[in-house]
């Protein structure tokens, strides 16, 4: 990506899950600085059902698209029961020496004869430059149903193909290809070729490559095969001059497994650079790659059968199934958590970051993060340590009100606590939108004496 960042300002969800409209917005999302600045966080907080897991959801899909995969038709379950179309605006903005692009990607998504499709989406750009801000036009605008045209302002169209009828040609191609395909044609691997050409549309590529590189969204899917106690999912992106590789490195838990060569090397150097942090946050342990030796894989290539073993100081080394669930966890977004520490463009979102860690130690990664790192860090979390430890911008409430999702606490002073006010408006109110549905303690009682009841009744 060379010398331009890029960051995550702001998501906008309309009918997707039980969002009917809302907005996040990080904290740096309104401020007029022309550098980066240092780490952004922000941890999403509110009661079960709320719309906190959709900002997850919405940006893994989010992902997909800007990646140029085929949609993932399992997006269908995410639109709102009673609507047939989804919208998705994600606002970023990219650094650069001389120039900052503000750039937002609005995205449509339809339900048609049972598939998902992109109905529309476009990119409007603006570039703030030696003081000077122009105004934010739409640059691209793809609209399915205009089959007539490739794509809209003309003006922007005319002067991509200028007087080459053959890229002419290739568009048409290229939008066909990506209807077909049911992906992005903005962001589609044929037409990105195209718009790659002109240099004053880079920053459409930075986008495509924040997505494949630096972008990490890890869902409840990648807990729950935790949980399981099945595999030990880690997230890792390894950049060197030998390896270059990002994803989720799944380890069976229940038994050894044999990897490939080159496998066996990125496995090496995650387990490296988890056990240059690990130490010092459980204190005394290290991962170990035990190896077993050489075993030919189905393929009849040479492998390596290999296992994790947890290593304690003074103690014989156990498999890594043996340790605790948040133990796990934590070794699983490491590598990660790393990348993000260190990088300004990586934007790290994990769906319940507490699950399984110990409060006090979710506290101090936290407040570790916020005044050390560099890169952007999305969670969702239902343990309150978060609120004492994080500046109130990097704080937002989910809400009852579908129509208005997301919100920052109001009247919140620099002295106050924003743990306790949190827990005082969820029993008196005081906020612009109720952040509980309340509850009532004797119908909960009572319906549970009712079951009982009719469990011994039976």
């Amino acid at each position: 990506m060379g010398e331009f960042i890029v960051r995550l300002s702001s998501l906008t969800l309309q009918n997707i899950k039980n969002v009917k409209k809302g907005t996040i917005f990080m904290p740096m999302a309104n401020e007029k600085l022309l550098n980066v600045g240092g780490a952004e966080i922000l941890g999403i907080y509110g009661q079960n059902g709320s719309g906190k897991t959709a900002v997850v959801d919405g940006l893994y899909f989010l992902q997909q698209i800007m990646i140029g995969e085929t949609i993932d038709q399992s997006i269908s379950d995410y639109i709102g029961v009673d609507d047939d179309a989804a919208h998705m605006n994600a606002e970023f903005k990219i650094f650069g020496k001389e120039k900052i692009y503000e750039v937002g990607y609005n995205i449509e998504l339809k339900k048609i004869d049972g598939d998902v499709v992109i109905e529309r989406e476009f990119l409007n750009c603006a570039i703030n430059q030696d003081g000077k801000r122009t105004n934010k036009n739409i640059f691209m605008d793809y609209i399915r149903c205009e089959s007539e045209s490739i794509f809209k302002p003309q003006k922007r169209l005319d002067e991509l193909i200028g007087k080459d009828k053959e890229r002419r040609t290739d568009l048409i191609v290229a939008r066909k290809m990506a209807e077909k395909s049911n992906c992005s044609f903005i962001f589609g691997e044929s037409s990105r070729e195209i718009f790659c050409q002109k240099v004053e549309d880079k920053f459409r590529n930075y986008l495509f490559e924040f997505s494949f590189k630096d972008l990490f969204v890890i869902r409840n899917t990648h807990s729950g095969m935790i949980a399981a106690n099945f595999f030990l999912p880690m997230a890792f992106r390894i950049e060197n001059n030998k390896i270059g590789a990002k994803g989720d490195f799944a380890i069976p838990l229940t038994e050894p497994v044999v990897l490939d060569v080159e496998t066996k090397e990125i496995l090496d150097v995650i387990i490296k650079q988890i056990n240059t942090v690990l130490y010092t946050i459980i204190p005394g342990m290290m991962i170990d790659v035990k190896d077993y030796g050489k075993q030919a894989l189905d393929s009849g290539e040479e492998g390596w059968k290999v296992e994790l073993m947890s290593v304690r100081e003074g103690e014989n080394p156990i498999p890594i199934r043996m340790e605790s669930e948040g133990i796990i966890k934590i070794i699983s977004i490491l590598n990660v958590l790393i990348q993000a520490f260190g990088n300004p463009s990586i934007c790290l979102v994990i769906d319940e970051l507490d699950a399984g860690i110990f409060e006090y130690m979710l506290g101090e990664l936290l407040d570790i993060f916020q005044k050390s790192a560099k890169g952007q860090l999305i969670f969702t979390s239902h343990n309150l340590r978060a609120l004492e430890m994080l500046d109130k911008s990097s704080i937002m409430f989910s809400t009852v009100n579908p129509e208005n999702r997301y919100i920052h606490m109001k009247r919140v002073k620099e002295n106050n606590n924003l743990r306790s006010m949190y827990i005082r408006s969820i029993t008196l109110g005081g906020q612009d939108e109720a952040i509980y549905e309340e509850t009532d303690s004797l119908k909960i009682a009572r319906a549970f004496r009712k079951a009982g009841r009719s469990l011994s009744d039976e």
